[in-house]
């Protein structure tokens, strides 16, 4: 019998869990657990891969002593990176990137629905209104993309084609420089040169992952800096963005209109007005769903597991101080 365990939390066939034990081989059982087993089952585990969405008493895990590395199922990390976990000796690691091409066409399925009023035709198709009303153009449009790991990368890959010039802002400029040689994005500043891309652009697309930095980032002081009319997408975090300010912002006309797979908080209340506005389009916080998202996160958690008993660095392997990983974990990109 295998002295250690690894315990996952995503939704698992049988198949599905014995190719994990496969690559486990005799070192690790595999405990396929779920989200009403994950917050007891978590104690047996020295390896933790999958996203607990009930409370887990992280405290007690840490002490405990046990676990030695969380493999998230997902992106973001908010679920996990908790104070007892970053100050711990737990490795982490994460998805990020990996559901970068569903999470482009999530966003286009927003931003496109905003551009060309699909929610104001669609009312009218409820009631039979065959009339014509307004529309706008994506082409010529200046993009501004909050967050240049592997969703921004894709999303700016996909709107080249389409738009007149894209901004960015990343936490490691030099790294994404790449994409101004392959003609990709026009312009990269520093994360704190937000607030200086915002007058430039017609579309600001946030992808930035929820971290202490991060919440609320996105105020009355951002709106107000936008340009008149401006659209925004958000894929990344609804934390990011102070729900209020962007309230008001659409109310008074100040912004064109909202795409929004995230939102704070999670799910949206009955009472919020976005449910009601016209220049509002709301999906479920669904941009990475897929029916590749299962096989793809099995596969690199295989994959990472190979690397944990080789002893090497993880793929994905999360600073835990800055809440993402270094570009040299990044998993490579193959979209």
């Amino acid at each position: 019998m295998a002295s250690e365990t690894i315990v996952t939390c995503f939704p698992l066939s049988e198949s599905d869990a014995d190719t994990i034990r496969s690559v486990a081989a005799e070192k690790f059982d595999v405990i396929v657990a779920n989200q009403e087993t994950v917050s007891e089952d978590i104690f047996r585990a020295d390896i933790f891969c999958g996203h607990a969405k009930v409370p887990v008493d992280w405290d007690r895990v840490v002490s405990s002593g046990k676990l030695r590395w969380i493999q998230s199922s997902a992106a973001g990390l908010d679920h996990c990176l908790v104070s007892p976990v970053v100050d711990s000796n737990i490795l982490v690691s994460g998805c990020s990137g990996l559901f970068a091409p569903q999470v482009g066409e999530q966003m286009m399925s927003l931003l496109m629905g905003l551009i060309r009023r699909g929610s104001v035709f669609f009312k009218a198709q409820q009631s039979k209104q065959f009339v014509r009303r307004p529309t706008d153009n994506l082409f010529g449009k200046t993009i501004g993309i909050a967050g240049l790991g592997g969703n921004g990368q894709r999303i700016a890959q996909i709107l080249r084609p389409m738009v007149n010039r894209i901004i960015a802002t990343d936490y490691f400029v030099d790294c994404a420089k790449d994409l101004i040689d392959n003609g990709i994005v026009d312009q990269i500043l520093p994360e704190a040169g937000l607030d200086e891309m915002l007058p430039e652009i017609d579309v600001l697309i946030i992808t930035l992952p929820l971290s202490s930095s991060n919440e609320n980032l996105i105020g009355k002081q951002q709106f107000d800096l936008l340009k008149p009319g401006a659209y925004v997408i958000n894929v990344g975090r609804g934390s990011v963005v102070d729900t209020q300010s962007m309230i008001d912002a659409l109310s008074n006309g100040r912004l064109g209109g909202a795409g929004l797979d995230v939102v704070e908080p999670e799910p949206l209340p009955p009472s919020s007005p976005l449910w009601e506005m016209d220049n509002v389009i709301i999906s479920p916080h669904v941009g990475a769903q897929s029916p590749l998202r299962i096989p793809v996160t099995i596969d690199l958690f295989c994959k990472n597991i190979k690397r944990f008993l080789e002893g090497k660095s993880l793929l994905n392997q999360v600073d835990k101080t800055l809440g993402f990983p270094l570009p040299e974990h990044r998993i490579p990109f193959s979209w």
